[in-house]
């Protein structure tokens, strides 16, 4: 099973591709605004607007064989924890190496931002390599998957 943080994830349309391909289900959780897919394979869920909502229903389901797309650093390192793989839409992999370095990444740069308002700037623009390189990184995990968990 694929688990999308589905809300902001760029690359929906990347992962509607593998898993046909692959003949994997897919869930794309999500706040609202997000139409259900025509594909058999996948499932839009619709949690209640909030904090951390669809995190929490991912981080609650997602485990060992499954895979985790998002951005969201916390829901990763719970994910991680939980045994599930997990990728970035920019295609990095989040393990238990590298998750507990990028959470305190993420946690100081919400410091400095929060002691410079002044602070301008975000993350380069998201590209087509990037989009590429998620693709590939999705392929390769979902061949390290045992075939009755995909």
């Amino acid at each position: 099973m694929i688990y999308v943080d589905a809300d902001a994830c760029p690359v929906k349309d990347e992962i509607a591709t593998v898993a046909t391909r692959r003949k994997t289900q897919v869930t794309m959780v999500c706040n609202g605004g997000l139409r259900p897919s025509p594909n058999p394979l996948i499932e839009t869920v619709y949690v209640p607007e909030g904090p951390d909502v669809a995190d929490q229903w991912i981080a609650d389901r997602a485990g060992p064989g499954d895979v985790v797309v998002t951005d969201d650093i916390p829901l990763a390192a719970r994910a991680v924890e939980g045994g599930a793989k997990v990728i970035k839409p920019d295609g990095e992999l989040l393990t238990e190496r590298n998750v507990g370095q990028a959470l305190a990444t993420r946690d100081l740069m919400t410091d400095l931002r929060s002691a410079d308002p002044f602070r301008q700037g975000g993350g380069r623009p998201f590209s087509r390599a990037d989009r590429s390189r998620f693709s590939d990184a999705l392929e390769r995990v979902l061949r390290t998957l045992p075939e009755a968990q995909i």
